[in-house]
């Protein structure tokens, strides 16, 4: 008897949960696209962009964006607000089209592929177009987001309920992993910038074009080990993909009264997810800014070396809050984590004064890694026991949004109070309220009748 393909024309008989080989093809992706969010977006690019729009500003020390004035250290935090709206409004839409379609996989190339390129094509961006890099940036963030979906939807077909967790956050760790090792690379070759003969601006591009190199080259392997699931539906007639997504993905909605817990993980994710989606993308700026302007004054080599060594340090937070969700649940293994969040983020506000502020920044940086992969991976894990069967990119859509649905907030306004007082130290207090609210909505959860609403089984222990 023949086998039957897919959408993608891949055969798909051995794969399904417990498979090793599409495991280690899905954990490459997390080892692949991590670059983009260490070298690129939470190290190098934030930095330089600043600077470019600072040379370019006018004698009101604004620059100017299509006529638009624009803080120097505001442009980049407004472009991710921007890029993660349009992840708002793109991402539910492509979700419901792959689960009906089965193109996961082939969604999932398409937009890695954009992503990586334009993440490349920073390496254009000079002072004379130092606005490109903010569009860029919003090319590649969207694509990384919507390529993320696709990822996480994967992760039931993969891992049986109980070993979720685990697959989760050991594909959290390499990419942590994946991630630091480019960025030591990034670091050698910065420092020894002066040795080797180039300048300062020369070496940050050198390195963001890295980044994408390193995220289009590495997905091979995961395109390569790992298959795609299921079989694609035949469209009604006289419909399209696009208008049976869309359909699809309103039926759901209209349905979401029956997993009342599943949406209110949701939310409680949706709020404490935007503080942790801030502070990456805020680090870098608030650490580089100057005093005056309530930053920490740190130059970009000891960023460079804190960022590296939370990326190793995350790799055994991450394997490690694996084990502990495994042992005591992955809720009460949330609340933790959120926890040590909450007071790192009151600290950074209150704190960081003075000579101290430098390993205070090292210990703070210490601590955010130990939870800060490990509370991602054990979230997406619990997720994926709480979503109906055939509904899973549609769902992860959903989770995606909700990842990025509000994060748009906390940058927004990082920009927009520095803008109006002249300090980046106030936007932390709205960071705080963040962790509080959703720690305090999680505890709300019921997680058990969450999976037993989706028709799924639930883990020995949860």
């Amino acid at each position: 008897m023949p086998q039957e393909l897919t959408a993608d024309s891949t055969p798909t008989p051995k794969s399904g949960p417990g498979n090793r080989r599409e495991q280690i093809g899905w954990y490459f992706y997390d080892w692949a696209n991590s670059a983009f969010g260490t070298t690129v977006a939470t190290v190098f690019l934030g930095p330089y962009i600043s600077n470019l729009a600072r040379a370019a500003a006018g004698p009101d020390e604004l620059a100017r964006f299509f006529g638009i004035p624009v803080a120097p250290d505001s442009f980049l935090p407004y472009c991710i607000s921007f890029s993660v709206i349009l992840q708002v409004l793109f991402l539910p839409i492509l979700g419901a089209i792959a689960d009906y379609s089965n193109l996961r996989k082939r969604l999932m190339q398409i937009f890695a592929v954009a992503g990586s390129t334009a993440t490349m094509f920073l390496f254009f961006v000079t002072a004379g177009t130092w606005w490109l890099g903010g569009l860029l940036f919003i090319i590649a963030n969207l694509s990384f987001g919507a390529a993320i979906v696709f990822y996480n939807a994967f992760l039931p077909d993969i891992a049986a309920p109980e070993d979720r967790d685990r697959v989760s956050s050991v594909g959290w760790a390499l990419g942590y992993l994946g991630g630091g090792l480019l960025l030591a690379l990034n670091l050698v070759f910065y420092l020894a910038r002066d040795t080797i003969g180039i300048d300062t601006g020369l070496a940050v591009r050198i390195n963001l074009f890295s980044g994408g190199l390193w995220w289009f080259a590495w997905s091979f392997v995961t395109w390569k080990m790992l298959s795609s699931q299921g079989v694609a539906r035949a469209l009604p007639a006289g419909e399209t993909h696009l208008s049976t997504g869309l359909k699809q993905l309103w039926a759901t909605c209209k349905e979401a009264a029956k997993y009342p817990h599943t949406i209110r993980f949701l939310i409680a994710y949706l709020l404490y997810n935007d503080g942790i989606q801030t502070v990456f993308a805020v680090a870098a700026v608030f650490a580089a800014a100057p005093l005056a302007q309530g930053g920490l004054a740190i130059g970009q080599s000891m960023l460079t070396m804190v960022i590296l060594m939370m990326q190793f340090v995350a790799f055994g937070g991450a394997l490690l809050f694996g084990k502990v969700a495994t042992r005591i649940g992955a809720k009460k293994a949330l609340i933790i984590g959120l926890t040590v969040w909450t007071v790192v983020v009151i600290y950074a506000y209150l704190g960081l004064r003075g000579e101290s502020r430098f390993l205070e920044f090292w210990i703070l940086g210490g601590c955010i890694a130990l939870v800060m992969g490990g509370t991602q991976a054990v979230s997406r894990g619990l997720f994926a026991n709480m979503i109906p069967p055939g509904k899973e990119a549609e769902f992860f859509s959903i989770y995606e949004v909700s990842e990025r649905g509000t994060s748009w907030l906390g940058p927004l306004a990082f920009g927009l109070v520095n803008q109006m007082t002249g300090s980046l130290r106030p936007a932390i207090v709205s960071i705080i309220i963040f962790f509080v609210v959703g720690l305090v909505l999680l505890r709300r959860v019921d997680v058990r009748r969450a999976i037993a609403e989706s028709g799924n089984r639930p883990p020995a222990v949860i």
